[in-house]
C-alpha cells in the first residue's frame, strides 16, 4: 500500500524562508496576530489528518467507487462519510472562512498548504470539501445578506456542501450555448429546468444537504454569455428555521464511470422545476460564477501538486529499496547481490524531474496564495491592485502548468517502479489516473493557455505581464554579481528578455491573423510557467547557497538539475510559438 508523509520541512522553507510569511501576514490587519508557531501547529494537525484519516481511504475509494442506487441516491465509498464527520468536528472546513459566518479567519496561505496535503492523501475525498469552499467564496462575494445568513454558516461549518453546475450535454467550455431555463415564481424564487453533466460531488451521503450553484437563462435573456444568470438550488429546501426541509426537484440521474477519482461522485443532475434563488444580478451570472471557477482552477493546480508529491515519495522509497544491476562505476553495495536502482542515472533523472516540478510547484502555489491574502486584506490599495493583477495573470498558469507537470511527474514515478508501477497493489496507477482529470476540468489546459495569452497578456497590452517582469528584474538587479548565483541568474535574465520579445512578436502577428494567438498559446503558457519556476528556483538557490546542511544541499542540487535539464524545454517552445498558425490551419477540415 502507498504511504504519505506531509513534506512539512519543505513547506516551512517556502513559507518562512522564501516568502517571509510571518512578516507578510503582520502587514495584514486581519492576520497581524498570527505567528509562526500557530501556523506550524495547524499544519502539523492537518498532516495527521492527511496520513491517519483520509490517506488509508484512498485506495478504498479507488477500488470501491461511488454507488448509484437509483432515484437520485448516491453513496460514497466505505469510510468516506466517517472521515468527513471527523473533518467537520475538527473545524477544518472553517479554517480560511470569515469569522462573521463562523470561520476561523486564517489566511489562504495556510489553507493552501492544508489542501496540498489533503490532495496528496486523497484527492477524490477532498473534492467534496474543496468545491464547498469555492461555493463559499462565490456566495460571500455575490450572495444577498439573507443568502449569506441562511447558507454560508452551513457551508462554513461543513454541515452542507456545495457544487458548481455549468456543463450541459451539448456544451462544455462554450457556456453561451447552455439551455437550462429559470422561470420566475410568484414568491421571488425561480423554477429551474434542464440537465447538467460532469457535476463533481453532485450527490452523496457525506452531508445532510448539498447547495448547487447553477447557471441558467431567464425568460427573454440575451443570447450567448450575456444572458446567463446564477442560481442557488439546494437539494433540500431550508425550513423557516434554516434547517433541512422539503426535497427539491434536483436529482442525480446517474453517475459517470471514469478513468480516475472513483471516490468522488461525478453526476448527471436533472432539474425538473427545481426551486432556486438568483445570486447577484440577472444576466450577470458568469461574472459571479468566475469567482468560484477561479478558486477551483487554483484548487485543481493544488490537486496535481498533491498527486506529484505523493507519487514522488513512493517512487523514491521504492528506488532506495529496489536492487537491480550494478553501478556503471562499480558495485556500490558489494555485500548485496545488486545495487539499488538509484545508481542508474536515468532513474535519478526521473526522480529529480519529479522533485524539481513538485518543489517548484509548491513555491508557486504558496506564493499565489500569499497574493490572494494581499489582494483581500492589505491596507494599501496599490498593493491590493498589484496582487489582483498578478493573480489574474498567474491563475491559468497555476492551473495548466502544475497539472501538465503533475501528469508528467506521476507517469515518471510510475515508470520508476517498472512493472510494479502498473500493478494496482502499489498504488502508482491511481496517482496517474487521478492526475489525468486535472488537465481537463475547470477549463482544459488549452483554454487556460488562450486565457493567459489572449486575455491576460495581449488584451491589456502586456501590463499584467509587465508587473511580473518587474519582480524578476528586481531580483536580478539585487543579486547582480553575487558569487555562485550566475548559473541561475544568467539563464533567468535571458528567458525574461526572450519572453518579452516573443510577446511583442505575437502581438504584432495577431493583428494580421487572429489564429496566431491560438497557435502560440500553449507553448507560450509553458514558457511563462518556466519563467515562474526559474525565478522561484533562483530565489531558492540564493537561500541555499550559504547553508551547510543536508536539506539546503539537496535544494541546491535540485535547483541545478532544474536549470540544466528542465528549463531547456523553453527553446523548443519558443520555436513552436514562432512557427505560426499557417502550418496548423493549412489542412482542409475534411482531410482530418
Amino acid at each position: 500500500m502507498p504511504h504519505y508523509t506531509a513534506p512539512l520541512r519543505d513547506m516551512r522553507f517556502v513559507l518562512f524562508d522564501l516568502l517571509q510569511a510571518e512578516a507578510e501576514l503582520a502587514a495584514l490587519p486581519r492576520h497581524a496576530g498570527l505567528d509562526r508557531d500557530t501556523i506550524e501547529a495547524v499544519l502539523e494537525e492537518g498532516a495527521k489528518f492527511a496520513s491517519q484519516v483520509i490517506q488509508p481511504l484512498n485506495q478504498v475509494g479507488d477500488h470501491e467507487g461511488c454507488t448509484f442506487h437509483g432515484d437520485g441516491v448516491v453513496t460514497a465509498p466505505a469510510g468516506f462519510r466517517e472521515a468527513y464527520r471527523q473533518f467537520v468536528e475538527a473545524g477544518w472546513p472553517s479554517v480560511a472562512c470569515d469569522p462573521d459566518f463562523g470561520g476561523q479567519g486564517l489566511p489562504t496561505l495556510v489553507n493552501n498548504r492544508l489542501y496540498e496535503m489533503w490532495n496528496s492523501a486523497n484527492q477524490a475525498w477532498l473534492m467534496y470539501a474543496g468545491l464547498s469552499h469555492s461555493a463559499y467564496e462565490c456566495l460571500l462575494a455575490f450572495g444577498s445578506d439573507e443568502q449569506k445568513q441562511v447558507y454560508l454558516t452551513k457551508i462554513v461549518s461543513g454541515e452542507w456542501t456545495g457544487t458548481m453546475c455549468l456543463t450541459e450535454p451539448h456544451c462544455g467550455t462554450d457556456l453561451g450555448l447552455l439551455k437550462t431555463k429559470a422561470e420566475p415564481n410568484a414568491d421571488g424564487s425561480f423554477a429551474l429546468t434542464g440537465t447538467k453533466i460532469f457535476i463533481s460531488a453532485g450527490e452523496h451521503d457525506l452531508a445532510e444537504n448539498i447547495l448547487h450553484l447553477v447557471l441558467a437563462r431567464l425568460p427573454g435573456a440575451p443570447a450567448g454569455t450575456k444572458g446567463i444568470s446564477l442560481f442557488l438550488v439546494p437539494k433540500f429546501l431550508p425550513d423557516a428555521n434554516g434547517a433541512v426541509g422539503a426535497r427539491n426537484a434536483i436529482r442525480a440521474g446517474s453517475i459517470e464511470h471514469k478513468m480516475g477519482i472513483h471516490g468522488n461522485a461525478t453526476c448527471v443532475m436533472n432539474l425538473d422545476g427545481a426551486t432556486g434563488w438568483l445570486i447577484g444580478e440577472a444576466n450577470k451570472g458568469l461574472a459571479a460564477m468566475f469567482v468560484m471557477m477561479n478558486s477551483a482552477r487554483l484548487g485543481v493546480g493544488m490537486q496535481s501538486l498533491g498527486q506529484a508529491e505523493v507519487a514522488y515519495q513512493n517512487a523514491a522509497a521504492y528506488a532506495k529499496d529496489r536492487l537491480q544491476g550494478r553501478a556503471p562505476t562499480g558495485a556500490a553495495s558489494p555485500d548485496k547481490p545488486a545495487d539499488s536502482i538509484l545508481v542508474h542515472p536515468d532513474v535519478r533523472r526521473m526522480l529529480l524531474t519529479a522533485r524539481a516540478y513538485t518543489e517548484g510547484g509548491r513555491a508557486l502555489a504558496t506564493w499565489t496564495a500569499l497574493l490572494l491574502d494581499r489582494e483581500h486584506s492589505h491596507p494599501d490599495a496599490a498593493v491590493r491592485e498589484e496582487a489582483s493583477e498578478l493573480m489574474a495573470l498567474l491563475t491559468p498558469v497555476v492551473k495548466a502548468f502544475l497539472t501538465d507537470n503533475g501528469w508528467e511527474t506521476t507517469t515518471l514515478c510510475q515508470q520508476v517502479l517498472g512493472g510494479h508501477g502498473y500493478i494496482a497493489e502499489w498504488g502508482m496507477d491511481q496517482f496517474v489516473r487521478d492526475a489525468r482529470i486535472n488537465m481537463i476540468y475547470e477549463g482544459t489546459n488549452g483554454i487556460q493557455a488562450l486565457d493567459l495569452l489572449g486575455r491576460k497578456v495581449l488584451m491589456d497590452g502586456g501590463a499584467k505581464f509587465g508587473r511580473f517582469a518587474k519582480l524578476i528584474q528586481r531580483f536580478l538587479e539585487d543579486n547582480a554579481g553575487r558569487p555562485g548565483l550566475a548559473e541561475f541568474t544568467a539563464p533567468l535574465a535571458k528567458l525574461l528578455a526572450d519572453t518579452v520579445a516573443l510577446t511583442q512578436e505575437i502581438a504584432a502577428k495577431a493583428k494580421a491573423d487572429p489564429n496566431e494567438v491560438g497557435a502560440a498559446s500553449v507553448p507560450y503558457l509553458r514558457i511563462t510557467g518556466h519563467l515562474c519556476f526559474a525565478w522561484l528556483w533562483a530565489r531558492m538557490a540564493a537561500l541555499a547557497l550559504d547553508k551547510d546542511d543536508e536539506f539546503h544541499a539537496a535544494k541546491l542540487a535540485t535547483a541545478r538539475f532544474y536549470f540544466a535539464w528542465l528549463l531547456p524545454e523553453v527553446e523548443q517552445r519558443f520555436r513552436e510559438a514562432r512557427a505560426g498558425a499557417p502550418t496548423l490551419m493549412a489542412m482542409p477540415a475534411d482531410a482530418f
